[in-house]
Parts: C-alpha cells; sequence; structure tokens
C-alpha cells in the first residue's frame, strides 16, 4: 500500500486529540495523532502493540505504572494489554504503529 499525503480531516475521538490512519497493511496500521496542549488521554489498554515516535511538543506517557517525559525524537513500546494513557504538555504530534492491524482504525470502506 502507498498512502499519498491529503487534505483529509482527522477524527477526533477524545476531545483535544485528534487521528488519522496514514497506511495499514494485513498485519499494521500507522496512525498519526495530533494532540492539543492539555488534553489527557485517559488510561486503557488493548489487544495491540503500540510503537510510538514523538514528532513535535512535550507529552508525559504513561506504560503500566511509569511515567516517561517523552520530547521530540523520543519512542516508545507498549506491549498489548498494559494500561497506558497520556498528558499533553505542549501541542504535539505523534506517529504510532499498531500491530496487529486495528479494524476499529481502518477507513470505512476497508471495515
Amino acid at each position: 500500500m502507498f498512502a499519498k499525503h491529503g487534505a483529509e480531516d482527522h477524527t477526533v475521538p477524545i476531545p483535544g486529540i485528534k487521528q488519522k490512519t496514514l497506511a495499514f497493511g494485513d498485519r499494521t496500521l500507522m496512525t498519526e495523532f495530533v494532540l492539543a496542549k492539555g488534553s489527557v488521554l485517559p488510561d486503557h489498554a488493548h489487544p495491540y502493540e503500540q510503537t510510538g515516535y514523538l514528532v513535535k511538543g512535550h507529552i508525559v506517557v504513561r506504560i503500566g505504572q511509569t511515567e516517561h517525559d517523552a520530547t521530540p525524537g523520543d519512542a516508545w513500546c507498549i506491549p498489548m494489554n498494559v494500561a497506558h494513557g497520556a498528558r499533553i504538555l505542549e501541542d504535539s504530534v505523534a506517529v504510532e504503529v499498531f500491530s496487529p492491524t486495528r479494524a476499529d482504525y481502518l477507513p470505512k470502506e476497508k471495515r
């Protein structure tokens, strides 16, 4: 699959958190998250491994019981079914890859 950058709108699953699926295959899916300063991603867990990279901004990522102060260039990997969340300290952009592919993040025509 090749995906050309487009002007499609992001979805807003939580106030202050925008997301857009960038590309996906049979086993992985890549998503861009645009995070507004002051937003909170509540603790949650899911059956997907999640690997992320902070492109810009400043966030605190909680993985299990440990908080990590993330700045541009930092990366993380969250194992399947481990509780995690984040506090957004500055307007930020993160790119994350999920495995296996998340059906709920696929474009509607691909579900």
